[in-house]
């Protein structure tokens, strides 16, 4: 396999591997993330796989050598904690970030590839019931409709735009004041599908909420009653298919999890096999469209998985981690450091 594998941790920056996860490599020194960050999140260019964008304790980072090396994008986040970042698969210059704890929580925006930004409505409180500083866990842009954008906050609930950001609504709430909705407000993912028809997945911490009318009405899916483990952590959409990875644990950071695939548009689920038992729950999934076949699954506590058949099964790497916090592959090469 010729590319990179990226893991992003909370501690140990971002470790990258260009040899098929035979040797890994940490940041060097002298970068504008330091080798012991904490990295939220990474995004992959969708045009140049050599351009990776990662959210940091020191904000918006990109690097142009597949992970090699990093610079800090001048923008409003700067030293702000970056949880989540979507780059519009069709506009890569345009993408959206959210911000979260310990620093105060914001979207903001650029349509520039970063030269320029602004901050979005909603302000979005200082604290929230439950998690105190509120994080924003993620950010979407809709591929087949891209005026549509979403994002999810922790406690904070999920909110929705219809014009490229420029205003947001709510659309959470709870069983009484929307029977048909989505009635969790602790938001940890939004993934679009194409179908027909068109299909809205959002997973809440304990259960699925699955729209197939643009998000008017909501199916919900209580996790622990279907597969008996609550911790409801993300879904993955497989790069050009309406397929999903799905992995859910039994707490946060759990000492169970399991990853599911779905092929019929989220109506049902198929249990992954893991090659040995992970130490805790599924946290992180790299995927991209050079290999959908390619999948790369990372855990809370550092266990690496990898997949070659669409997420049907699962390897465990030989490396273990600090605390994963995102995984990525590109098909861009990074260089080795000097001296190797």
């Amino acid at each position: 396999m010729e590319g990179t594998i990226l893991v992003a941790t909370a501690g140990q920056g971002v470790l990258r591997s260009s040899d098929d996860g035979r040797t890994w490599y940490r940041l060097g020194l002298g970068q504008d993330i330091e080798f012991d960050a904490v990295v939220r999140c990474l995004a992959v260019d969708p045009s140049r796989p050599n351009v990776v964008y990662a959210g940091a304790d020191a904000g918006l980072v990109r690097s142009e050598d597949a992970g090699a090396t990093w610079h800090r994008v001048d923008s409003p986040m700067n030293d702000r904690t970056i949880w989540s970042l979507a780059i519009d698969p069709h506009d890569p210059d345009f993408m959206i970030v959210g911000t979260g704890a310990p620093s105060r929580a914001a979207v903001f925006r650029t349509a520039d590839s970063g030269t320029t930004w602004s901050q979005l409505s909603p302000e979005i409180p200082e604290h929230c019931a439950g998690v105190s500083k509120p994080r924003i866990l993620t950010a979407t842009v809709d591929r087949y409709h891209p005026k549509n954008l979403w994002f999810g906050i922790e406690e904070g609930g999920l909110w929705r735009s219809g014009d490229r950001g420029d205003t947001w609504t709510r659309i959470d709430g709870t069983p009484t004041t929307l029977p048909d909705g989505v009635t969790n407000s602790d938001i940890h993912c939004v993934v679009v599908l194409e179908g027909p028809p068109k299909t809205i997945v959002v997973a809440v911490v304990n259960a699925l909420f699955v729209s197939k009318d643009d998000g008017a009405t909501w199916t919900r899916t209580d996790t622990r009653k279907q597969w008996g483990i609550y911790y409801t952590r993300l879904v993955k959409q497989i790069p050009g298919t309406d397929e999903l990875l799905l992995g859910i644990g039994d707490a946060t950071p759990g000492t169970t999890t399991k990853i599911f695939r779905s092929t019929d548009l989220a109506a049902t689920w198929q249990e992954s096999s893991l090659d040995v038992p992970a130490n805790s729950t599924v946290w992180a999934f790299g995927v991209h469209p050079a290999d959908p076949a390619l999948g790369f699954a990372g855990t809370k506590y550092g266990h690496l998985f990898r997949s070659t058949d669409a997420g049907r099964s699962w390897t465990k790497e030989w490396r273990e981690f600090s605390e994963i916090t995102d995984v990525a592959w590109t098909p861009a090469v990074a260089p080795a450091p000097k001296g190797h």
